[in-house]
């Protein structure tokens, strides 16, 4: 496993075009954090801040985004935590476990808005696996 990477943030209103590599943007008027994926490939990483995505914590000194960062579409497939402006990796997940994470965002995001109803019993059951370490479950 990859060792920490201490980062810094930077409160923006708008998200500059040219990233420098090892900066977390936050902007907080358009709700959304933004970096490069800090496993070097360069690629922008955008995560929306709202109470169905991620959430932000700033506390006076560092910033903490909950919950991972798991940039499964990219080819890196890189997944981090960000706590206290420190990247922490964490393990990869298979396919099934980022599929399930994937159907338990839909749901949350559809009671939240009340788009969908929730996904039928036998999605939802499967192994417990790092997912299951990852959220508390």
């Amino acid at each position: 496993m990859r060792r920490p990477i201490s980062i810094k943030h930077d409160f923006v209103e708008f998200i500059p075009k040219e990233r420098q590599e090892g900066v977390l943007y936050v902007s907080i008027p358009y709700a959304t954090a933004v970096h490069n994926c800090f496993c070097g490939c360069g690629l922008k990483v955008v995560t929306p801040i709202s109470p169905v995505s991620w959430q932000l914590t700033f506390d006076g000194e560092t910033v903490t985004l909950s919950p991972s960062v798991g940039s499964w579409s990219f080819p890196c497939r890189s997944h981090y935590f960000i706590r206290r402006d420190t990247v922490i990796w964490a393990g990869n997940m298979s396919q099934d476990e980022i599929e399930w994470g994937r159907t338990q965002d839909r749901e949350v995001r559809d009671r939240h808005f009340g788009t969908q109803a929730a996904a039928p019993a036998q999605v939802r059951k499967r192994k417990r696996g790092f997912w299951d370490w990852l959220t508390g479950r």
